[in-house]
């Protein structure tokens, strides 16, 4: 047996014991990936939860958006800037989980599912007319996205069973 016997015999040893190695690294590194995605997406439901939770825990500002979802520009200049601050909040992780979804980390049908909730949001006038002073804020990709779901000119049900022309306006009695 000579050296060149040797080292292939080395070499063959290394391949043997190598390529388990990498399998198993690169098994590790998928379900590391998988737990990132999983927890992304965590991250973004419980942002989502909590924003949702401000309607519910402030009767005042449920008012302000259920008006301003009619007609942003009847608003007084107090409730525009608080139906500003929360609805571009709201379309900031609408906009998040749209690039989540372009980055393979939000699945199609659960982007499938914020979508359908934009789409019944957007059909609302006083979310168009904010829309069209406010999209500046956002992407323009995204930008892109809301103006497709504003073409489709879905009709707003979001709240169709809420009575919102009987809501009474703030400082009228009515």
């Amino acid at each position: 047996m000579n050296w060149e016997m040797l080292a292939a015999f080395g070499q063959l040893a290394a391949v043997f014991v190598g390529i388990p190695s990498l399998i198993y690294l690169a098994v590790q590194i998928r379900e590391q990936t998988k737990e990132r995605r999983q927890s992304a997406v965590n991250v973004l439901t419980a942002q989502w939860g909590d924003l949702t939770c401000a309607l519910y825990d402030s009767g005042e500002l449920s008012a302000i958006f259920l008006r301003g979802v009619q007609s942003f520009a009847d608003l007084d200049p107090v409730s525009k800037l608080r139906f500003s601050s929360f609805f571009n909040t709201f379309l900031n992780h609408f906009e998040a989980m749209y690039f989540a979804h372009c980055n393979g980390i939000l699945t199609a049908s659960s982007w499938g599912k914020m979508e359908r909730t934009l789409s019944d949001l957007i059909a609302y006038p006083g979310i168009q007319q904010w829309w069209k002073e406010r999209k500046h804020w956002h992407t323009e990709e995204f930008g892109r996205v809301v103006d497709a779901i504003i073409a489709r000119g879905d009709e707003p049900k979001a709240f169709s069973a809420f009575n919102l022309r009987e809501m009474i306006s703030p400082g009228t009695g009515t």
